[in-house]
């Protein structure tokens, strides 16, 4: 485990250097937009996990504009739906003093939140309202934190209100982790209180694991409540009905 653990490291700290470089080559021709830069953090993502062994399947069409909403189970998420399709990230404010992957988030257009601040909550929306109008969707995770996959929390309902507003399409999506040894999905999670590079050392040194990525049709609703619940439930039926097909297969 630790030999492996060691390898992936090693091909985990070559595949950032090779994104940085692509960032800086992408901006000999200039400033990048907003756009550009959500593909940029697709295309390393793509590259990061392939580095690392880990296949993603997409259930569904990944939508292009509008608001997704996800279950959310690890940072790994981050790297998995990225890869799904180029999007623009809310990440909580803490996300952007990590080393490297704090700035990869900024770089890659990712909108921090401070969820204790009203101020924040405000500001965010004001800035999502203004990227729903691009051919990239937004993704937020409405549970407000990460869990260890065995429920699906309530949504909160605040960042709804922008799409809502501007009857954009809200797309729920699921995201379930699938380890070959047959071991539970809570062993990649990471939540409560566990630390970043422990997790992170334990898991590049998991034998092996996949991702589903499963997309809900687009929808506009009437009010933000009615978004929440009805993303909420349908994302709880996705991962169900994916464990479901996991277990027949």
């Amino acid at each position: 485990m630790r030999l492996r653990a060691f390898r992936r490291a090693v091909a985990l700290i070559l595949t950032l250097a090779i994104c940085v470089v692509d960032y800086w080559l992408s901006r000999l021709l200039g400033r990048l937009t907003l756009v550009q830069r959500a593909c940029w953090l697709h295309r390393s993502c793509c590259r990061v996990l392939r580095a690392l062994g880990i296949r993603v399947t997409v259930h569904g069409p990944p939508p292009g504009q509008g608001l997704v909403v996800s279950n959310h189970l690890s940072y790994l998420d981050i790297m998995i739906l990225s890869a799904a399709m180029p999007c623009f990230f809310v990440a909580k404010a803490e996300i952007a003093r990590w080393p490297y992957f704090g700035r990869a988030a900024r770089t890659g257009a990712t909108i921090f939140i401070d969820r204790t601040s009203r101020a924040s909550t405000t500001e965010v929306a004001r800035l999502i309202s203004e990227r729903l109008e691009l051919p990239v969707p937004v993704l937020v995770f409405p549970e407000g934190t990460s869990t260890d996959g065995s429920s699906v929390l309530r949504f909160h309902s605040s960042l709804f209100e922008p799409a809502v507003a501007a009857s954009a399409p809200i797309t729920a999506a699921a995201v379930r982790y699938v380890l070959h040894n047959g071991a539970s999905e809570r062993d990649l999670c990471w939540f409560d209180d566990a630390l970043f590079l422990p997790h992170l050392w334990k898991t590049l040194g998991v034998s092996g694991f996949s991702a589903e990525v499963t997309f809900g049709e687009p929808r506009i609703y009437p009010d933000r409540r009615a978004a929440a619940d009805f993303t909420h439930d349908e994302v709880v039926a996705m991962r169900a009905e994916r464990q479901l097909s996991g277990v027949r297969g």
